[in-house]
């Protein structure tokens, strides 16, 4: 594979234009994967959040959260030329990874994750092309700026396309 990989890690961002690159978010468990892509503008941007909200006197532009990390990236996408209008975003990880007869719910961050995306990409008007979370199987997301292409991997299984563009 050509291009620069560009590895995405528990509470980063990265945004592109070229189109050479891949971004990856690995191993996403209870974290989620999310990628924004604007088709006209060539320019894509993943992040993987960690928690579903920071709590007071945390970084308010932190990216390690679902509740600041999906305004960051949104505005960085932005920033680089892309429309909102036009984005497609698309989400994946999620899962629940502590699972034991028990175990309170307080423990399923995956699932606190993906119901806090969804409350932010409404309060933004952001639609959600597609998602491929829950579960209890890890998962690893790539971001082709070339094409606006995401993929995602479960653990032993097969890459494969999450949706074109």
């Amino acid at each position: 594979m050509t291009g620069t990989m560009s590895s995405v890690g528990l509470g980063e961002y990265c945004v592109s234009r070229d189109s050479s690159d891949v971004l990856i978010a690995f191993g996403l468990g209870s974290c989620l994967g999310i990628g924004m892509y604007d088709p006209v503008a060539h320019v894509g941007g993943l992040i993987h959040v960690v928690l579903p909200e920071q709590k007071a006197g945390n970084d308010p532009n932190s990216a390690k959260f679902v509740d600041t990390g999906i305004p960051l990236i949104l505005e960085k996408v932005l920033a680089q030329g892309a429309e909102k209008s036009r984005l497609i975003i698309r989400m994946a990880g999620g899962a629940n990874m502590l699972t034991s007869p028990g175990l309170s719910g307080t423990f399923d961050i995956g699932t606190r994750n993906i119901a806090m995306a969804h409350e932010v990409f409404k309060k933004f008007n952001l639609k959600l092309k597609v998602e491929e979370v829950g579960g209890q199987v890890g998962r690893t997301v790539r971001l082709y700026i070339a094409d606006g292409r995401m993929t995602v991997r479960m653990m032993g299984s097969q890459e494969r396309d999450l949706g074109a563009v």
